[in-house]
This record gives C-alpha cells, sequence and structure tokens, in this order.
C-alpha cells in the first residue's frame, strides 16, 4: 500500500509533466507515412542533379506540404532496362510498398529491343509486385520512343504500356515525361535528362495520382503550371541513357 502511495505521489505527476512539456502531437501515432517507391532509370535517379532534386523527392516534399504524409524511395538507377528491374526488383520489395511505380523502358526504346520483350519484363515486375506485396498500388508510367527509331516502332512502344495496363488492372500514368520531353529550358544540356525545373514539373505532373484528384480523361494527368515552362514549345526528344 505504502508504495502504491509513492507511484501516486511521485510517478503519476512526473508522467502527466512530461506529457505537458512534450504533447504528443495529433495523428502522430495513428498515421503512418505512405511508403512510395519509384522503379526507375535515370530520368528517376535524377542523372546530373542533386537525389533531393530528382522528382522522387520533390514529390514527397509536395505532398507533405498538402499534408499528406509520405515516404517516397527513390529506386532509379542509371542505365537501367526493364530487364534490369525484372532483375532486382525482388530486393526492392524486401520492405513494406503501399504505392508502386514502375517507370521504366526509356532505354529498351532507345536500344531498339522489342516492344514485346519490354511488355514481358514489365509483366514479370508487376506480377512479383503483386506476389510479394498483395495490398500495393500499382501505377505504370508510360515511355515514348525516341522519333529515330521510325514510327510503327514509336506506335508499338507506346502502345505496349496501355496494353499492360489493361491487361494487369493497374493505374496509368501516359507519359513520364508530359511537359518536359523536348523543352529545351526544362532540360540539361543533353536534351535527355530534366534538370531541377523539369523535375519539378514531373512532381506536379504526378500529384493528382498520390491526393485523390481528377486526372482526365483515360488517366491523363493535370498539365503543368505555367512558369514551370509548360508554355514553352513541345516535342518528345530523345530517351534516358
Amino acid at each position: 500500500m505504502r508504495l502504491l502511495r509513492i507511484f501516486s505521489m511521485v510517478i503519476v505527476p512526473i508522467f502527466a509533466t512530461a506529457l505537458f512539456i512534450f504533447p504528443l502531437k495529433a495523428g502522430e501515432d495513428d498515421q503512418a507515412p505512405e511508403r512510395i517507391v519509384f522503379l526507375g532509370d535515370s530520368l528517376t535517379a535524377g542523372y546530373g542533379l542533386d537525389p533531393g532534386n530528382a522528382y522522387p523527392a520533390v514529390l514527397e516534399e509536395m505532398l507533405r506540404e498538402r499534408g499528406k504524409a509520405a515516404k517516397v524511395i527513390n529506386a532509379g538507377l542509371s542505365g537501367d532496362t526493364s530487364a534490369g528491374g525484372l532483375r532486382r526488383v525482388d530486393w526492392i520489395l524486401r520492405k513494406p510498398v503501399d504505392t508502386f511505380v514502375l517507370a521504366l523502358g526509356a532505354n529498351d526504346a532507345l536500344r531498339g529491343q522489342p516492344p514485346e520483350a519490354t511488355k514481358e519484363n514489365l509483366r514479370g515486375i508487376i506480377d512479383k509486385v503483386r506476389a510479394r506485396q498483395p495490398r500495393a498500388r500499382i501505377l505504370l508510367a508510360g515511355m515514348l520512343a525516341p522519333p529515330n527509331m521510325g514510327e510503327a516502332y514509336a506506335e508499338e512502344f507506346a502502345g505496349l504500356y496501355k496494353a499492360l495496363a489493361r491487361e494487369k488492372g493497374v493505374e496509368r500514368i501516359p507519359f513520364l515525361l508530359e511537359d518536359v520531353a523536348g523543352r529545351e529550358a526544362l532540360n540539361l544540356p543533353d536534351g535527355i535528362h530534366p534538370n531541377v525545373r523539369g523535375h519539378k514539373v514531373i512532381a506536379r505532373n504526378l500529384l493528382p495520382f498520390f491526393l485523390g484528384l481528377d486526372k482526365g480523361n483515360d488517366g491523363n494527368v493535370a498539365p503543368a503550371q505555367q512558369g514551370d515552362g509548360a508554355d514553352e514549345k513541345s516535342g518528345h526528344g530523345k530517351v534516358a541513357d
């Protein structure tokens, strides 16, 4: 009984004081951040830039500014292909994933790989994600082939993303570099990789997919805001290395 009185007189007041000085923040314990993984190539890795300027990091900052708790993991690797992504996705899936964004294929097109082979690799990645992380939401980011590959190849390559998204029942981002590709002011001097401004446009275009906003017809993302180069001359340009 004496110990109980000591506890009541000493321990409880100390605990109450600690709560007063260090109060729990609202939602701190009941809202774990959404874990978003981007599997991609140099376009995702932020080639030539500080990692903090790559669009996955910019997207995380934009989401937090809008009150959405998110942890974005950048699994971009310069030079990666759909085959490379298929080989390394198991390692990436070791930790929990809430949303998985598949942004590969640009280097496949640059190398002239048959679109059907790219499609098969991307299908394999989606299947692995579903097997390892069955509750994960999957988004497939579309890519375009460079003009020098010819019209027939470009059409077949662009079509594989729409067909695969429909086949596997995943959401589709029509073109990762929408409003960025071919715009000199939004790319590095190589004309291939987005610069800091370009990555901001990509991140802004992706926001609707993570904030539950209207993405337009057929999954189209919202257009970039003026002031980020969205009003400059457009073109599909080249693809990543």
